[in-house]
């Protein structure tokens, strides 16, 4: 068993959002490395207080990739239960689909949005869209301990939720000193994103403390490995994402990931000559919602 060690630990800065007053974003990966965090293209901690005044947000476009919607902290005025507090949304856009995110009254929310690349023969796969509810995150508690699996599988636990690219996503809460190990592929690029707190990481018992976005050291083998896991002096709550490096070239445009700038092209025109389906239009087995 491979135990795999931090290879870096990094404060991504807080930036105003593309929604105005209120809207705070972390790019905890910003996109400017995918060579680095394949298969991870970005991932953006979007933390809501709006005043609800006058619509934000609207239909718009995805193809390429996959977004992966972790809510943290729900809209208790929503209908929708993914979008209540420990909802998830996994959108395969593949070939091309249409969603819309509209904001039309006061909401205070937290969410992390992952950007996932597809493998390259999937890339152009039909749409589909995923559901998982809270109640049925598969879930452990000790005490104050508490494991959720929202991907892959984590503490003999394993998530409903279907993969094209092999990903972990794991939401952990622990107590001081409650250490736990994380078992991954010895070949999966890997980090964790502090929420709350401070966890201790590895043998080495490296501090990665809220705010700070701590990257596993990279190997190229294909056995078992894991990562050891401690709660810090006051606790910690972080989430911890591994997935399968595709060792594919991206261009990323807009709402689209392609390989070729021809490719961008396309997807655009399609969009505009209304080729793309909104997500709401998606057959019934293109929909899975995991209760």
């Amino acid at each position: 068993m491979i135990n795999r060690k931090i290879r870096s630990i990094q404060q991504p800065p807080s930036t105003r959002g593309f929604l105005g007053k209120g809207h705070i974003a972390v790019p905890v990966i910003n996109g400017m490395s995918f060579v680095d965090t394949d298969p991870f293209i970005l991932l953006m901690d979007d933390q809501l207080d709006l005043p609800g005044e006058g619509v934000v947000g609207g239909p718009h476009p995805h193809a390429g990739f996959e977004t992966v919607t972790l809510v943290l902290e729900g809209d208790e005025f929503s209908d929708e239960k993914t979008l209540q507090t420990g909802g998830l949304e996994w959108m395969t856009a593949g070939s091309g689909i249409v969603h819309t995110e509209e904001i039309r009254h006061r909401v205070k929310m937290r969410i992390l949005q992952l950007w996932l690349v597809l493998p390259k023969l999937k890339r152009r796969m039909e749409p589909r869209w995923q559901e998982l509810h809270l109640n049925n995150v598969p879930v452990k508690r000790d005490g104050k301990n508490e494991i959720r699996v929202y991907s892959g599988t984590s503490m003999g636990m394993t998530a409903p939720t279907m993969n094209e690219t092999p990903t972990i996503l794991v939401d952990f809460t622990l107590e001081p000193g409650h250490e736990v190990i994380q078992e991954l592929q010895g070949h999966f690029n890997a980090f964790l994103y502090v929420l709350d707190g401070s966890v201790e990481t590895g043998e080495e018992k490296n501090l990665v403390h809220k705010g700070e976005v701590a990257w596993l050291e990279k190997t190229n083998e294909h056995g078992a490995s894991q990562i050891i896991l401690r709660g810090g002096e006051n606790g910690t709550r972080f989430v911890f994402y591994a997935g399968e490096p595709q060792g594919v070239e991206i261009i990323n445009h807009g709402p689209f990931i392609s390989d070729t700038p021809e490719d961008i092209a396309r997807l655009y025109q399609e969009y505009r000559q209304g080729k793309m389906k909104h997500v709401r239009d998606l057959p019934g087995n293109r929909v899975l919602k995991h209760t």
